[in-house]
């Protein structure tokens, strides 16, 4: 199969170093992109700048060429997007679909994380306030390649969601919209833990007029006390001396079936085989960290 008209993309955040999880979710990107003749973007979600870790952007991007990886086109940075983003929430908010949102943390306490609407029509000045997205009384749903079909309530289930923090930091779910668009990519390999956030991030294409991205949620890497391998949680980084065999144990525990003899290979050989052999439907829709390692 070639499909030259594909556009995957690498996002990480620079609040830390990459890790065991990061490298699946990359290997898992980038082979699905590579396989089908497609490119692979490199965009680094740098909103956050007071989690951010010093020196993580240069490290994440020295062990990505460690591990082989080759992006096409400049590095992406979001805190050079800023722009976009204000302008968009400007454009939000002269159409009534975002408005300022006054509640503090503990204001919400007891709502089960969803927002009960507090500020929705108290016409707050956006002066130390953050900026909600009405939502509509509409379940969404999708078919993830991996994860199957997923449906969610965003009234009942999520409420109105943040696009501008009160901090003026924007969020998330907002820029990942925005320039998933802007660069054009038309299918989105990410983790698991991100599946929950998909309906928010198809509400928001609906409302701007953008395309709606094919999705693929690689199953998260879960330790036995039920932590998701992450940067918060004991999750060492990845070591340069490891490429070759980290690589092999992230195919195996994508599902691919690499044969014994690359056993030693180089992280070029192992790509290339990740490659020519890439199929997607072998992945799991879970898998346990003792599992990744039994592999």
């Amino acid at each position: 199969m070639n499909d030259s008209s594909y556009i995957g993309r690498f996002a990480p955040t620079p609040s830390g170093y990459l890790h065991f999880g990061s490298l699946v979710a990359a290997l898992a990107s980038y082979l699905d992109a590579r396989a089908v003749g497609g490119r692979w973007l490199l965009r680094m979600e740098d909103l956050d700048p007071p989690r951010e870790v010093a020196g993580a952007q240069d490290a994440i991007l020295r062990t990505l060429e460690t591990y082989g990886f080759e992006w096409d086109g400049e590095l992406v940075r979001q805190s050079e997007r800023h722009a976009a983003y204000a302008a968009t929430i400007e454009r939000l908010r002269a159409n009534g679909l975002a408005y300022a949102c006054i509640c503090t943390r503990k204001q919400l306490q007891g709502h089960g994380g969803i927002y009960p609407g507090t500020c929705r029509d108290a016409g707050h000045p956006d002066v130390d306030a953050a900026i909600r997205l009405r939502v509509p009384e509409l379940e969404y749903h999708f078919v993830d390649r991996v994860q199957g079909e997923y449906r969610q309530h965003l009234g009942r289930e999520v409420g109105d969601f943040v696009i501008r923090r009160r901090d003026g930091l924007f969020a998330y779910q907002l820029a990942v919209v925005l320039d998933d668009a802007w660069q054009g990519v038309t299918d989105v390999v990410r983790g698991a833990d991100l599946l929950d956030s998909t309906p928010r991030q198809l509400h928001l294409q609906e409302l701007l007029g953008l395309p709606q991205p094919r999705y693929l949620h690689v199953p998260l890497l879960v330790q036995p006390d039920g932590h998701k391998l992450g940067k918060s949680y004991r999750s060492p980084p990845l070591p340069a001396d490891q490429a070759g065999p980290l690589l092999l144990r992230a195919l195996r525990a994508l599902g691919q079936q690499p044969p014994a003899e690359l056993q030693g290979a180089a992280p070029a050989e192992l790509l290339a085989w990740g490659i020519a052999n890439w199929d997607a439907s072998r992945i799991p829709r879970s898998l346990t960290l003792a599992e990744a390692q039994l592999h």
